[in-house]
């Protein structure tokens, strides 16, 4: 199979709104066998949740008109469904405000959401929700406390799309996380990452992982802890290279490492699991050419991943252009984007990549020492 290899001259029409997504699950699915993708939520330059959603037509390579949701939400997660449907499932309505327990489903022959009767048996946000066994497994993620302090959620359910449209609880993870990557592998699922809010300015990011069997024998346990990552991480990417291996990549800056030094630049390593026996393995990949967190990266084909964007920090950056692509334990470098960002919305159908939206500067880096958004949008075709 020819490597794709991004165009140097994006072109695609902006998106209906300046805005950006912040979680690991919540940016974009495809539709309709990948001739079209769906974007959703999200929050606008002050951190207000988005009602819009919108379709862009690879074909036509134009954005439907917006799509406005029931409810306005970010930090939520997007979902295919087998039938062709797409589930977005809680979020919060605010930024700092309390978890959403409500879901919908929106209908591509229609163009139309409309609301999941039954709430979800938890309010979360930055959680992660895949379908694996027919059924969509909501895990994990952030509520609020009583006190109004945020707290990462050990609680899993499940969503029968071929159901009555209720929730069924899936057990407890082996460990509460937030913002961690989940990543189907069969029947199985790898949860990796994310970090877990004490009361600091930084939440710890967490280097354990577990696995979800949607087929756990009788009596056993669906939740069942897996080989620990090389490094924690927070902010980073995973990425199935196949139905058994998975390539982590980045994520925030570790602050204080192992040896006391304090490193303020985000992560450059690069691990691969491997689903082998019980548990998994990980070991080492090449490491990225530099540091990035806050990046997206989606497959292009059978073993090959690209990598875009990203930033070292959510104050006073500029989003990087750069892009790479990961194939057979390799690095290359692509022609970089039109213009930087984190944050943003990316997903591939084949070897085209579609990326709209995000943060491209903060801060001190921004003209109007303010955040700002953008609508772009860039459409990469492939060469060989």
């Amino acid at each position: 199979m020819t490597s794709p290899t991004l165009a140097a001259e994006p072109t695609a029409p902006d998106y209906v709104a300046a805005v950006t997504w912040a979680g690991q699950h919540d940016a974009a699915v495809l539709l309709e066998g990948g001739k079209k993708a769906l974007v959703a939520g999200g929050a606008d330059a002050l951190s207000a949740s988005v009602i819009q959603s919108a379709v862009f037509d690879f074909e036509t390579e134009k954005w439907s008109d917006p799509l406005p949701l029931g409810t306005a939400r970010q930090l939520h997660a997007l979902t295919l469904l087998p039938g062709g449907k797409v589930l977005i499932t809680g979020g919060v309505g605010a930024a700092g405000g309390p978890a959403l327990a409500t879901a919908e489903l929106f209908d591509p022959t229609t163009n139309k959401w409309t609301s999941v009767a039954t709430p979800m048996k938890t309010a979360r946000w930055g959680h992660s929700a895949v379908l694996v066994g027919g059924k969509v497994l909501v895990a994990g993620g952030s509520t609020l406390r009583p006190d109004g302090k945020a707290v990462a959620l050990r609680s899993a359910e499940l969503f029968d799309p071929a159901g009555t449209g209720t929730w069924a609880t899936a057990g407890e993870m082996t460990d509460a996380r937030t913002g961690h990557a989940a990543v189907v592998l069969g029947k199985k699922v790898l949860m990796c990452g994310g970090s877990v809010p004490v009361g600091t300015a930084e939440d710890p990011a967490l280097a354990f992982c577990e696995l979800y069997d949607s087929e756990a024998a009788a009596g056993a346990p669906s939740w069942t802890p897996a080989a620990t990552m090389r490094h924690p991480r927070s902010g980073h990417t995973a990425t199935a290279l196949s139905g058994t291996s998975v390539l982590v990549t980045g994520g925030k800056a570790p602050g204080v490492t192992e040896d006391g030094a304090f490193d303020p630049f985000a992560r450059g390593t690069a691990e691969v699991f491997e689903l082998t026996g019980p548990a998994g393995t990980w070991k080492d990949a090449k490491p990225l050419p530099g540091g990035r967190a806050f990046h997206r990266a989606v497959a292009v084909g059978a073993g090959a991943v690209v990598v875009l964007g990203g930033a070292d920090d959510l104050a006073n950056e500029a989003g990087y252009r750069s892009a790479l692509r990961y194939e057979a334990g390799e690095w290359k470098p692509l022609p970089g984007l039109a213009e930087g960002r984190w944050g943003f919305a990316a997903v591939a159908s084949g070897s085209t990549v579609l990326v709209a939206g995000g943060i491209a500067r903060t801060g001190q880096a921004s003209a109007a020492q303010k955040t700002e958004l953008t609508k772009t949008a860039e459409k990469f075709g492939s060469g060989s």
